[in-house]
């Protein structure tokens, strides 16, 4: 094999076959491929596009370029991957409701980069939480608990985290080819039975149309099962944040307040969905139901409890969250300065708002404050009169929480007359 040959038929339009896109994913892990042919081959691929076959193949090739985990479990081995969006902490109830629904939950998940958040950020939050473990260690919070939470070992997918970098720096991040890729080869290492894909669209989303948001569901969901993990995705809205707060430790309150029965609302009617869709998709009949009982009862909270327990969290973090859990310095009400409807909410706006508050990244080296945020955001369609709260910003000094309010007027629009609140699962891909 050689890369220029394999880099020429993507520049003339054609397809490398299965066996070249293996050898030039080996080549991107052990460095055999120079970052120029990375590059050249990156771009080939936003240019010409590598069709149906030729993207499952590439996916199937960065999976193998490192670990692939096998489990011999005795229930299926089942997970959800998100497309990300601003207030989305629907893994951190979603994990341990599968697991209380008796299946195994091995999440590998990322931190936050752009305008949204990170679910291992999140959960670093909750002091002690540990979201970095070795392959045993991993193994054995999955088959004891039911579900772990854990950011990729460098040995999962190392073809991925090559390209990826050279894409960043390359102008080639929106390929659909590539996308598709990188998102399920790292997901598909984990060894999973089945999948459900949360592909978001709206102005929290970095898909802001459905028809682009569609488009990513059908190459996900079509690559995945030709790689032969059975997957189906949901097309959720995205024109707001999905949980009241944005933040580390202020969306883990929002969390434990689903899990407790203290609220219900979007989070935990798209987590139901989610879940629902998946345990069906596997066979498990009554999937919603399922899901929304393991919350309502309390199992759910019990296998969170025992997650953050095995990985180096309290043991009584679930009966007493509020005390160990970081609050900023500074809270200021952002008050309506006029009565009306909530008409619009640029999500991107808020998102940004918390990175800038530092509790988020604009490169990976950025320290995240987890305390920091917007909490009590209010809703599309919600009426608000003058002086009620549009949102509380959390945080760490005065001049910050100045700059927040600004950008927190300009992102929330009201109006008069009356608006609809959007419906928030849009389609079911299968």
């Amino acid at each position: 094999m050689d890369a220029r040959a394999i880099i020429a038929t993507l520049r003339k339009g054609g397809t490398p076959d299965a066996a070249a896109l293996a050898w030039f994913a080996e080549g991107l892990a052990d460095g055999s491929v120079s970052d120029a042919q990375a590059g050249a081959f990156a771009m080939g691929v936003c240019l010409n596009g590598l069709g149906d076959t030729g993207r499952a193949a590439l996916t199937a090739a960065m999976r193998d370029s490192g670990k692939v985990l096998r489990w011999d479990l005795d229930a299926p081995v089942l997970d959800k991957h998100s497309t990300g969006g601003v207030g989305d902490c629907v893994s951190l109830i979603l994990a341990p409701a599968l697991a209380a629904c008796g299946v195994y939950v091995p999440m590998i998940s990322g931190r936050g980069l752009g305008h949204t958040g990170g679910t291992l950020d999140k959960l670093e939050s909750i002091p002690g939480f540990r979201t970095t473990l070795t392959e045993d260690q991993f193994r054995q919070v999955v088959s004891k608990v039911g579900c772990a939470i854990v950011s990729a070992s460098a040995d999962i997918a190392p073809a991925d985290k090559r390209l990826y970098a050279i894409r960043d720096v390359t102008a080639t991040v929106e390929s659909l080819d590539l996308i598709t890729a990188s998102i399920l080869s790292k997901k598909l290492a984990a060894g999973l039975e089945g999948l459900v894909l949360d592909v978001k669209c709206g102005s929290g989303a970095f898909m802001k149309s459905q028809d682009d948001a569609r488009a990513l569901a059908r190459a996900l969901v079509d690559t995945a099962n030709a790689t032969g993990c059975p997957t189906s995705a949901l097309i959720t809205d995205m024109s707001q944040p999905l949980a009241p707060s944005l933040g580390n430790a202020l969306e883990v309150i929002d969390v434990m307040r689903v899990l407790t029965g203290a609220a219900s609302g979007r989070l935990l009617d798209l987590t139901v969905a989610l879940g629902g869709a998946l345990l069906e998709q596997s066979g498990i009949g009554d999937g919603t139901k399922k899901i929304a009982q393991a919350i309502a009862s309390g199992a759910a909270a019990e296998k969170f409890a025992a997650m953050v327990y095995a990985m180096g969290g309290p043991v009584h973090f679930v009966e007493d969250w509020v005390r160990f859990l970081p609050e900023a310095p500074v809270i200021r009400e952002v008050t309506a300065t006029t009565s009306g409807t909530v008409t619009t909410i640029d999500g991107e706006a808020l998102g940004l708002t918390v990175v800038a508050l530092g509790g988020g990244r604009q490169v990976e080296t950025d320290v995240v404050n987890p305390s920091v945020g917007l909490s009590d955001v209010v809703s599309i369609g919600d009426r608000v009169t003058k002086g009620q709260p549009l949102v509380r910003i959390h945080a760490a000094r005065e001049s910050q929480a100045d700059e927040a309010e600004l950008a927190v007027r300009a992102a929330i629009t009201l109006g008069d007359g009356t608006a609809s609140p959007p419906k928030l699962v849009l389609e079911h891909i299968t």
